[in-house]
């Protein structure tokens, strides 16, 4: 602009210019002798000039039309949401769950007068209910050659329920147990017998009752409470007035367990009290020298809290906690026990290492140890086990996708280890009293397992132990080798063939006064029991989906081998029967 500017300026100065020239020389022609001369002064100024940096541009001026806008009319309509039904898919597998019965019912009988019932009961697939009711009996009416009788009845019933909803279960039952025996375990000596009470029954009532929170939200705390109280005695003497004489307990648990999981951590916190009251005849009173009441109150109280984490794309697992316990018995004692496990998949799970250390206290009831040895006196002194510490290790994997195995080794210490010895005072028959210790025990494990779907199933477990005492010379009743196969085969759906076998060598009892093949080693009376070799052979047929028909072969090389002292088992045994479903 200012270059344009300039060049008119310039052009209209021009043309005055020459517009005065044309002027003057008009006149010159026009007066020829006319001169005329104009003197003057004037001061012409000339801006100074200047270099424009700016490249020439085009500058076009765009003219947009006006937008007319409209307002949005508001309008609301009333609008109604209608649920149309939609009928339910049918997922269609090859594979259909079988048919669910309510009712299984079995009945046989032995070669040695063994009758054996079992019937069942319970409620169908239900997605919140679950509800049942069994009864079970087994009996023997047949004897021992060369010992006293040695029938024997055991006959079990009970009711149980569950109420499954979608954050918790309440499960609860209740259960009644009878066992009765003979104290067989001396020979035979004619009319000796009938002056001697060697009959004995166990009776056990239980009550079970749990709450179970399973809530899917990760933040949210789950817990699961039990509590089960359960009532134990013997059998009362035959004289009425004796009738305070005998063995009873009480056993009242509560068990607790809170777990969250927050990220890749769960954590975890056991809270359990255990109470055992035994009462032995009256307290602070006695029939006989050696027979004398007395009462036992005892209380542990546990708390285990635990934390579990993996990483390494939960191919390295850690969990470490403690456990600890107050027992509450003669005295009272505090207990600290380890616990802590590391394991590390390899090869996506084929082969998996671990080990571990943990620990713990155990109490003992005169329950599970009639479960153990049913010729065990009513008059026993229970005590607390404590295993100050058990380390494990071992390596578990697959072979291919029907073989497993798993092969450990353990070494643990053992306060209070209760062992089974003759009873002094019961020498005919012969019965068992405890006797208890302090062991330390290694033992190497190793098991495998083959699978082809539901047709074959074979299992096997080796185990060896190796035993230290401080006042016993042996682990009386231990074995040292125990190895146990199971197996079972489906032919054409037809016939189900079943065997176990049994091995254990290396036991040892104690004894009070020498016999044949005992020895004597530290001032103490010892015999090897032998070796104990059981295997037991089952045939079923089925003859439709209902109804089947089976023969059991029990101690097939019918070895009368010894359990417990002066205890032999029964020998060959054959046991036929039917089931039904209903």
């Amino acid at each position: 602009m200012n270059k344009i500017k300039i060049k008119l300026r310039f052009t209209l100065n021009f043309l005055l210019l020459i517009a005065i020239l044309v002027f003057h020389q008009a006149n010159c022609f026009s007066q020829p002798n006319d001169v005329i001369v104009i003197t003057g002064e004037g001061l012409r100024r000339v801006e100074p000039s200047f270099r424009i940096k700016e490249s020439p541009a085009l500058n076009d001026t765009n003219i947009f039309a006006k937008t007319t806008e409209y307002p949005r009319l508001i309008l609301q309509h009333e609008s109604k949401a209608i649920a149309n039904s939609i009928k339910p898919g049918k997922l269609k597998t090859s594979r259909k769950n079988s048919k669910l019965y309510n009712g299984y019912a079995k009945l046989g009988i032995g070669s040695q007068l063994m009758p054996i019932a079992e019937i069942q009961y319970g409620s169908s697939r239900d997605k919140e209910h679950l509800f049942g009711a069994y009864a079970k009996h087994l009996s023997s009416f047949s004897k021992i050659r060369d010992y006293a009788p040695a029938q024997f009845d055991m006959t079990r019933a009970g009711l149980f329920g569950s109420i499954l909803k979608r954050k918790f279960t309440l499960s609860g039952g209740l259960h009644y147990k009878t066992h009765g025996f003979h104290y067989y375990g001396w020979p035979n000596s004619g009319d000796t017998i009938q002056s001697i009470d060697i009959a004995q029954r166990y009776q056990n009532i239980a009550v079970t009752s749990k709450f179970a929170s399973h809530k899917k939200d990760s933040a949210n705390l789950n817990y699961s409470i039990a509590l089960n109280y359960n009532h134990f005695n013997t059998k009362k003497p035959l004289e009425d007035s004796l009738f305070a004489w005998r063995a009873k307990e009480n056993n009242v648990s509560l068990n607790s367990k809170f777990w969250y999981k927050h990220g890749k951590e769960l954590f975890s916190t056991d809270l359990n009290v255990q109470y055992n009251g035994f009462i032995y005849g009256m307290p602070d009173s006695s029939i006989s020298l050696v027979d004398t009441g007395y009462a036992l109150n005892n209380t542990i109280i546990s708390l285990s809290p635990n934390i579990v984490t993996q990483f390494m794309n939960n191919r390295f697992r850690i969990e470490v906690g403690l456990n600890l316990a107050l027992d509450i018995h003669n005295k009272t004692k505090f207990y600290v026990f380890p616990k802590a496990e590391v394991k590390y998949s390899l090869f996506n799970d084929i082969f998996i290492p671990y080990a571990g250390i943990t620990g713990g206290i155990k109490q003992q009831t005169l329950n599970q140890l009639s479960q153990v040895n049913e010729f065990v006196v009513p008059q026993v002194h229970l005590r607390n086990e404590k295993n100050p510490f058990s380390f494990y290790a071992g390596i578990k994997g697959v072979v291919s996708k029907r073989m497993s195995f798993n092969s450990s080794f353990t070494f643990s210490s053992i306060n209070d280890k209760l062992f089974f010895v003759l009873d002094t005072n019961n020498l005919q028959p012969s019965k068992f009293n405890l006797a208890y210790d302090s062991l330390k025990v290694s033992k190497i494990e190793g098991s495998i397992s083959y699978q082809i779907s539901e047709k074959l199933k074979a299992d096997a477990i080796g185990r060896f132990y190796s035993y230290e005492l401080k006042n016993n010379s042996y682990a009386w009743y231990m074995p040292q080798f125990e190895f146990i196969t199971r197996a079972s085969y489906n032919l054409f759906k037809k016939f189900i063939f079943n065997v176990d076998l049994t091995v254990e060598t290396g036991r040892k009892m104690l004894l009070i006064n020498e016999e044949e093949g005992s020895f004597i080693e530290n001032d103490q009376i010892i015999k090897d029991l032998g070796a104990l070799f059981d295997i037991n052979l089952g045939v079923e047929y089925r003859y439709n989906k209902r109804i089947s028909a089976f023969v059991q072969f029990n101690n097939t090389a019918a070895q009368r081998y010894l359990k417990w002292h002066n205890y032999p088992v029964q020998g060959f045994q054959l046991m036929g029967g039917v089931t039904a479903r209903f």
